[in-house]
């Protein structure tokens, strides 16, 4: 029994004119090479993965430049490169340092783009979070839930 299609990784080009919605339902899922018989494969994939390549080249870059310096500490070096990790405590620069660091390094090594990608967004949201001045005030939880206002 043949795999759903939408699981394949590779077609004929042939089969792009016979069968395009199934290479295209596939793309849409993943990159698919397109193998033609006269010259190199080429790849199909849907704008949002190359996008997500795209951002995990950016941030590569941007990674092996705070990895190679030498002044400083990491968590410095990083906060130069992503100036919004300045509004985090020190340990928490620290903390993500070393957290978008090894997310990058599992994303190289599984090419999955999303997941470094994700760590480094999430960061960025708390720090902004802290900035906006979230988290300075405790949370109050109501002791009894019928206290709560309902919403109309």
């Amino acid at each position: 029994m043949s795999a759903p299609s939408s699981s394949r990784k590779g077609f004929q080009s042939s089969e792009l004119s016979r069968a395009f919605a199934e290479v295209f339902t596939a793309a849409a899922d993943h990159p698919v090479r397109i193998t033609r018989r006269d010259g190199e494969s080429l790849v199909l994939m849907s704008e949002s993965a190359d996008r997500a390549r795209a951002s995990l080249l950016e941030l590569a870059s941007q990674l092996v430049a705070v990895t190679t310096g030498t002044e400083g500490t990491l968590a410095g070096r990083m906060s130069d490169r992503f100036p919004w990790m300045l509004a985090l405590s020190p340990a928490d620069q620290d903390a993500c340092a070393k957290a978008v660091l090894a997310t990058a390094r599992a994303s190289f090594a599984t090419n999955q783009p999303h997941l470094a990608v994700t760590e480094l967004t999430a960061w960025r949201e708390t720090a902004t979070a802290i900035a906006a001045g979230m988290g300075e005030k405790p949370v109050e939880w109501l002791e009894n839930p019928s206290e709560a206002i309902e919403r109309s």
